[in-house]
């Protein structure tokens, strides 16, 4: 969700458009601050945005949603972090300031390799929302320093809002022309053009298909091998509350989305990329090695976001997973995720005792329940359960430490395991503040974060046996 902006911050920030920010370091004096999720230095973040990785020079860059100002939803800028391993970040000044126009909504970034947009060969775009007090428009700026400055285009906007909530492009390169994938209320809209800067309306999708609980944001189409997927994240509507991402699988003819036909009885039922309370805005880097689908998410939740007990900043992303297309048990096609190989080198030497960061793997008996419990010497814990005739795996973190911020916190989420299997591998990827759990085969994933007073040291499993790895240095 993004907020309606108050003409005062617009007016105020403009002035600090010649500004620079020089990069910090993260504090120590965090409990709840991340060891190997990226974070912002200090105040708020939310969506990650034109994400792309610089082949030549190994480095992933990741802009996001950022107010500079304080730690709850405020002027809309673009943070920017690197990493070389998508485990460690080095933060850098802020890259897309408000202007006269609106200030810097959610979007994306590409590599125009041919110099279609004229601003040189391999010149980043950066193509983004415009938020003003009367509408939303769409703007682009262009890096030819790889990334780490912006110039804003002078034609700006080049798409115009006729609606509000017309928001969060996400550019892709389509065969001979650049396609523009554009959240419009509770419905996507396609785009496309020759050279970033004229646009031309192709189709709509999404009427009367998956959830309508709130408005639609952050899409992305993705081809994963001869089959299309759309990412549509939604708040609010998700499935345990408060926003989430769901997904549509389909086919794309150039200029029409055509979701393919579900299962008797699941006629428009929404698919859901993560079953946890704490994964919005999921996004893919642009130019990912290998021809890998490589997300990372908003680690939060629109119900709480900005009163989580954090101190000097809110908000982290999730680690990187890659995406991909299996099949359930009932044959219809489903998206996965699952660590990204990035994210899998965290794994140290295996330990028997619990750290307050860590991996753990378990492998269950697929005949029988599981219960697995973490818990610290306060009582505080996070209880998940394997129900192997229910067929779903779940986590319920409402005694697992402070959740008096918001009544929404507390609750109980639940994933279908839509392959059944003799043996169980589950990975739980342990950090201070956060547990994200993933079928190791990438059937189904879930996100939560947990605030406990001090880390989990304790590890209990029923009907199945963990491994405990620390975390590479």
């Amino acid at each position: 969700m993004k907020k309606h902006l108050l003409f005062g911050w617009l007016s105020a920030t403009v002035l600090l458009a010649g500004c620079t920010q020089k990069p910090a370091t993260h504090p120590t004096d965090e409990p709840f601050r991340s060891v190997y999720h990226h974070s912002p230095v200090a105040n708020w973040m939310n969506d990650p945005n034109g994400m792309f990785y610089d082949e030549a020079n190994g480095v992933w860059h990741l802009y996001y949603q950022h107010n500079p100002f304080g730690t709850t939803w405020g002027p809309m800028h673009w943070g920017h972090a690197t990493s070389t391993d998508l485990l460690t970040w080095e933060e850098h000044p802020i890259v897309l300031y408000p202007d006269s126009i609106g200030t810097i909504f959610s979007g994306s970034a590409v590599i125009d390799k041919n110099n279609t947009a004229g601003f040189g060969e391999n010149a980043i775009v950066a193509i983004f929302t415009q938020s003003e007090r009367i509408g939303q428009h769409q703007s682009i700026a262009y890096s030819t320093d790889g990334g780490y400055t912006f110039t804003k285009y002078e034609g700006n906007p080049v798409l115009m809002g006729d609606i509000a909530d017309f928001r969060d492009p996400k550019v892709t390169w389509d065969g001979d022309h650049w396609l523009m994938t554009l959240a419009c209320q509770q419905e996507i809209r396609f785009y496309g053009s020759p050279n970033l800067k004229e646009w031309t309306y192709l189709s709509s999708f999404g009427k009367d298909l998956g959830a309508h609980g709130g408005v639609w944001e952050c899409p992305e189409l993705m081809k994963i091998n001869d089959k299309y997927v759309l990412l549509v994240s939604i708040n609010p509507g998700g499935p345990f509350g408060g926003s989430a991402t769901q997904y549509f699988i389909g086919d794309w003819d150039g200029k029409v989305f055509t979701p393919a036909p579900q299962g008797e009885g699941r006629e428009g039922a929404s698919n859901w990329l993560d079953y946890g309370k704490d994964n919005y805005s999921t996004f893919t880097f642009h130019n990912s090695p290998d021809g890998r689908l490589v997300a990372m998410g908003w680690m939060s939740n629109w119900q709480y976001a900005e009163v989580v007990p954090t101190v000097t900043f809110r908000s982290q992303n999730t680690i990187a997973r890659d995406l991909f297309l299996f099949t359930d048990d009932e044959g219809e096609f489903r998206l996965g995720s699952v660590p990204s190989p990035e994210s899998l080198a965290l794994r140290g030497e295996e330990t028997k005792y619990l750290p307050d960061a860590g991996i753990v793997e378990l492998t269950l008996d697929g005949k029988q329940d599981a219960l697995i419990t973490l818990s610290n010497d306060k009582g505080e814990k996070v209880v998940m359960n394997l129900d192997v005739h229910r067929r779903t795996f779940s986590m319920d973190r409402t005694a697992s430490g402070d959740c008096s911020f918001s009544h929404d916190f507390a609750a109980r989420t639940v994933a279908p395991l839509f392959v059944k299997r003799d043996t169980y591998k589950i990975l739980l990827f342990i950090d201070h503040c956060s547990i994200e759990a993933f079928d190791a085969e990438g059937a189904w994933s879930m996100t939560n974060l947990v605030f406990p007073s001090e880390p989990y040291n304790h590890l209990e499993v029923q009907g199945g046996e963990a491994k405990i790895y620390q975390i590479e240095n």
